[in-house]
């Protein structure tokens, strides 16, 4: 199926870590260009070195997306360079407390989390909305997880930080969506991945005394498939929801969790 995706403008946050590569990579397989905004600018060169080795465009912004007037100067680049945005894909996020109690959650880790997952995403989507108004058309896509549709034992400040994304997500959905514009949400449970390997999974094994690899294990079986999800799948969820083929959805929470949220 075509997801009508070529020539398509993309903006992604967080682009240069974790999952944000991989959705990169995929958008640009459909043949769009994607301004990449994040702080390092080391791994955004180098994906962008990638970006562009499969024939579209690349344009590599820095922004701290705390930052209402750097998100709305890179929203002014991209349009500059590209002529417009038609998707926003919010990757940039953070990870909070591991293995911490609510109790024992510190108000400075639980205002950092929650400022970082659900601020970051709000001034990009304030800074982008305007324009797809003007132009009746845009696809948000904001990267969330399924702790914000379950609880986690040991993750309340993270959790607390997706749930409140989702709740920024449908109302934007039911303000934009007059306007012709779908704002939705994808729900990654555990994806394999750097940070997956060197900062959740050892605190939680140092947490519990196991091993990384009986976490790991313990994770898979926690899923109705019994494999724990990739970037790649993030990234297929992430297309689908910014194609014209889920024209019709808005508001939406997609796990991409093997069942997780659904056991």
């Amino acid at each position: 199926m075509d997801l009508f995706l070529a020539g398509k403008k993309i903006l992604v946050t967080g682009a240069g870590k974790g999952m944000g590569p991989e959705i990169c990579l995929c958008f640009a397989e459909e043949g769009a260009d994607i301004a990449i905004l994040g702080r390092d600018m080391a791994p955004l060169n180098e994906l962008a070195a990638k970006i562009e080795g499969l024939g579209v465009r690349a344009l590599v912004l820095s922004c701290d997306v705390l930052d209402a007037a750097q998100c709305e100067a890179a929203v002014s680049a991209t349009v500059e360079a590209f002529g417009q945005v038609d998707v926003l894909v919010n990757v940039a996020g953070g990870t909070g407390p591991v293995g911490t109690t609510a109790w024992d959650t510190t108000s400075e880790a639980f205002d950092e989390i929650v400022r970082l997952n659900m601020t970051g995403c709000f001034n990009t989507m304030r800074a982008v909305l305007p324009g797809m108004i003007a132009r009746r058309y845009g696809k948000i896509v904001n990267v969330g997880g399924t702790f914000g549709l379950r609880g986690r034992a040991g993750r309340m400040a993270y959790s607390a930080s997706k749930w409140g994304l989702r709740g920024i997500t449908k109302s934007t959905a039911i303000e934009a969506g007059p306007h012709n514009i779908n704002v939705n949400i994808v729900a990654p449970g555990m994806v394999d991945g750097p940070r997956f390997r060197t900062k959740v999974m050892p605190a939680v094994a140092k947490a519990r005394g196991l091993t990384e690899e009986e976490v790991i294990a313990e994770h898979a079986a926690e899923y109705a498939l019994r494999r724990i999800s990739t970037a790649r799948d993030v990234a297929a969820a992430c297309l689908f929801l910014a194609s014209d083929v889920s024209k019709q959805i808005t508001g939406v929470d997609l796990p991409v969790d093997g069942g997780w949220a659904a056991l």
